[in-house]
Parts: C-alpha cells; structure tokens; sequence
C-alpha cells in the first residue's frame, strides 16, 4: 500500500507544485536517517485524496515559552580530542559547531567552575585550605584549556553566551576535605570511611565564614573571566546537588542552598554589581520540593532567575513550570548513554526534547560536543558526544545526535516560541519564529515504514511523505 501511495504522489507532483505556487506556500526541508543523514529535498505537496497517516494541527496564536538557545559543554577532554587533529579540521568542527550561517548555530553553552567529571584531574581555583579571603584563587589551569575552547568559538560566533556551575567546591569547604562524595578505589582516593552517598545532607561545612568564601570565590570567577574577555552570563549554584559520586561531586541539604544564595551569593553578585544571573541548578531529582525548599527560603526568588534540570530531574520540569510560572526552565545536559553514539541515543534524546520543551523548557543543551573515540571520564564513565575523534587514526565521526541537535538548533531561532499543537503529535515539536513569520516543525518518523505526515497550518496544509526512522525539520514560510 506504502509503493502504491508513494508511486501515486510521484505521478501527480507537477499538479502539486503548481497547486502550491498558487498558495504561496514555501516549505525548505531536511531530512536524516541512519543511513542518510542531512538530506536536503525538494518539497512537493502531496494530494489531498489520499488519506494522512499522521495529521497535526498547529495554531500560530497558541505560544508558550520563548527559546533562548541551544548549546554543549566546554570540557577539557573535549578540547584535548580537539588536539588530536590537524587546524584545518579542529577549524571544520568548531564551524559546525557555532557557525551561524552553516552550523548548528550554537549560542548558549555551558562550563564547569573547576573540575567536573571531563576534566584532565581535579582542581579548584583554590585549593589553599583555610583561605577565605581567597588570596590564593587562580584560574590560570583554564588558561590552558577551557578558555582557548570558548575562545576559538567566540572567534566564530562572538555572542554565544556561557554559563557555569561548580561540581564541587574547593575540597577543603566539604567535611571530608575530599572533591568526591563516595569511594571508588580503582578512580579515587575518598577513604571508605569518609564515602557517604546519603542524600538531603550536606558535605559542605554550611558555617557563615564558608559560606561567605564561597561566594567570593563565585564572584572572582566571574570576574576573572571577564577578565579574559568572556562574560559569565550565569552560574547554577551546583552541579546535581542530591548526587554523591565517586567524581568531583557535592552533596547539599536544599535548605542550605536556599540559605546561601539568600544569604550570601545574591547579595555578593549584588555589591559587586555583576550582570551573571544566579539560577537554581541542576536539578536531577524529580521531589519538587527539593526545589521549593531552595526558592521557598526567605527572598531566594528575588536573586534566582531560572532553574535548570536533568536526568532524574525532568520528572519535576513539569510542576515547577506551574508553580513559578515566572522563572526561566533549562534542559541542562541531555542525558549522555553509554557511549553508543547510535541511533537509539537519538531517538532517545528526540524524546527528551519533546518532554522538555512540551514542560516550558527555554533552552537545550547537549553534553560533550566533542570527545576521543573511548567516551570516557577521567572516572571511568563511557558517554556519548556529539563527534568522536578516535586517537589511533585522528578519523573523525559525526554522530546521530549531532545532527538530531542540528535539527533543531540551526533552524529554531533564539526569540522563536513554542506552539502548542493537536491531533497525533506525539513525535513532533513545533516553533514560530515571529521575526521571519515562519513555522519550524522537527518531525519524527518513528516507524518502520514511510508515512504520510500532513500539517495543518491556519488555511495551509503542508503534506509529505516522510521515510522510515527519519528526522525531519520542515521550515514553512506563511
């Protein structure tokens, strides 16, 4: 039936394309499968007789959230994958990356103040116990990585914002004087004694003279990368907050965190007169009142202008979109796999999109963008990046995430919204840039054969056949 329906479009094509000049109806379309990825085609409007698989209806006048941007992670392994390649090709990645014009069109990513679990080892900007007036912070370990990686972005695209959430704090504010929270003898050196994965009980020492450090260590970071000319749009005040891991990790009571951006880190930011936001993040449990316990305490929402999630975390997007309808959301880091980098991880993230943006997500943002072809931390975790490098023959892989983000960050503008749309849209997600009055459509095809998609748009319809297991964005010009 599928060859019949497909040999019938063919044959009335050319009544079609007509049928659509006189509509004015413009339709640019890229399609990616397994096997074919990044397809540009021609669109040709199929005939109205013969029945849609798949119908949506989208109304332009229903918008939700507005989005703000798509990006990755600046992490040193992903910078010292980058070495491993010649100029022309770091240059080639990088422009895939942020390119404005050709790229994914990168413009909002996120890095980690001192080590996370990508970095080379473990570091602070001050590992000088017992120096709280941080005589002794330094950034000058990001000098050799992090900032040359934000820079040769900022080369391409010299607005992409950058903001940045501690994994742990300098070791000597934790109880354990360590930067993990459990022991792992093959990659860490926490005592057994001292490995305590206990959630809702925090490891840093929530005295006020701690506390009153560690938000002048946030403001030097955000000053001494202004330093370097790159602007701290914003900090999220702690990577995972209920995770104890066996890599740079640190475990809070919600309260405390509410008590030190109440207390101590919103008016830092605010006698110092910085412009980076303080957001509550990341969130990786989906209880929200490991949420409310933070914002609820004292006057934290005067200073909190968003909270971001991840993992775990997006079961709670949902509810915190309703009860602080006012705040900003973040999807802060897709959820990375096992380093399989197939198609399966694709299909998993569009999944994760549609639940995100369906919640009032703001923003996307994509972990690794770059790593070697093991995927593995420091700590001994394989994840999946966007593009690997592999170390023995410098061969260079694109994998099916990198262009499922491309898909939707190279086409949905910043200042676009979110449309709410009808009917069998579970693998859709849809967009309106108001500036160029166009709808952007990311449609999956998840099944195993082509189907017939057709898109209701105010008095247009837009009707094509999309092929198996594929990803299409479909940009439509009113």
């Amino acid at each position: 039936m599928k060859n019949i329906k497909a040999l019938v479009l063919i044959a009335l094509v050319a009544f079609s394309s007509c049928k659509e000049e006189e509509k004015g109806l413009t339709v640019a379309w890229v399609s990616s499968t397994e096997d074919t990825v990044w397809n540009t085609k021609t669109y040709n409007q199929s005939v109205e007789e013969i029945a849609s698989d798949v119908v949506i209806d989208i109304d332009t006048e229903a918008q939700e959230q507005e989005i703000t941007g798509f990006g990755g992670c600046f992490n040193e392994l992903g910078w010292d994958a980058l070495g491993m390649i010649t100029p022309e090709e770091k240059q080639q990645i990088l422009n895939d990356l942020f390119n404005q014009e050709t790229g994914s069109k990168f413009n909002l990513c996120r890095m980690p103040i001192g080590a996370n679990d990508y970095a080379v080892d473990w570091y602070s900007f001050n590992e000088t116990e017992g120096d709280f007036a941080m005589e002794n912070f330094s950034i000058d370990r990001d000098k050799k990585r992090l900032i040359p990686y934000i820079k040769e972005a900022q080369k391409i695209n010299p607005d992409v914002a950058v903001w940045a959430s501690p994994w742990c704090p300098p070791s000597w504010m934790k109880h354990s004087k360590h930067y993990a929270c459990k022991a792992n003898p093959e990659f860490n050196d926490l005592p057994l004694e001292l490995s305590n994965t206990e959630e809702l009980v925090s490891r840093f020492i929530t005295e006020p003279e701690y506390f009153e450090a560690y938000a002048l260590y946030f403001s030097k970071f955000v000053q001494a990368y202004a330093k370097e000319g790159i602007d701290i749009s914003a900090v999220h005040v702690q990577n995972e907050y209920n995770s104890a891991q066996n890599f740079p990790s640190c475990v809070w009571d919600p309260k405390d965190l509410g008590v030190f951006i109440a207390d101590y880190l919103g008016p830092k930011f605010k006698a110092d007169k910085l412009d980076a936001e303080i957001w509550l993040g990341t969130v990786e449990r989906p209880q929200i009142e490991r949420v409310e316990d933070v914002l609820e305490y004292k006057n934290t929402k005067e200073y909190v202008t968003g909270v971001g999630f991840q993992w775990a975390g997006k079961g709670a997007i949902e509810s915190v979109h309703a009860e602080y309808p006012e705040m900003q959301l973040m999807q802060t880091e897709t959820e990375c796999g096992d380093g399989s980098n197939d198609w399966k991880a694709a299909e998993h993230t569009f999944d994760l999109m549609k639940h995100y943006f369906k919640n009032g997500a703001n923003s996307y943002m994509y972990w690794n963008m770059v790593l070697d072809e093991t995927g593995k931390s420091q700590w001994g975790w394989k994840q999946n990046s966007m593009i690997s490098i592999d170390s023995k023959t410098k061969g260079i892989t694109y994998n099916p995430e990198f262009y499922l983000m491309k898909h939707l960050s190279a086409f949905v503008a910043p200042g676009s919204v979110k449309l709410a749309t009808k009917g069998n849209d579970d693998n859709a997600i849809v967009f309106y840039n108001k500036v160029k009055n166009e709808v952007v459509i990311l449609a999956y095809n998840s099944a195993e054969e082509n189907q017939e998609f057709q898109f209701n748009i105010k008095d247009k319809k837009v009707r094509t056949l999309l092929e198996a297991k594929s990803f299409n964005t479909l940009t439509v010009s009113l």
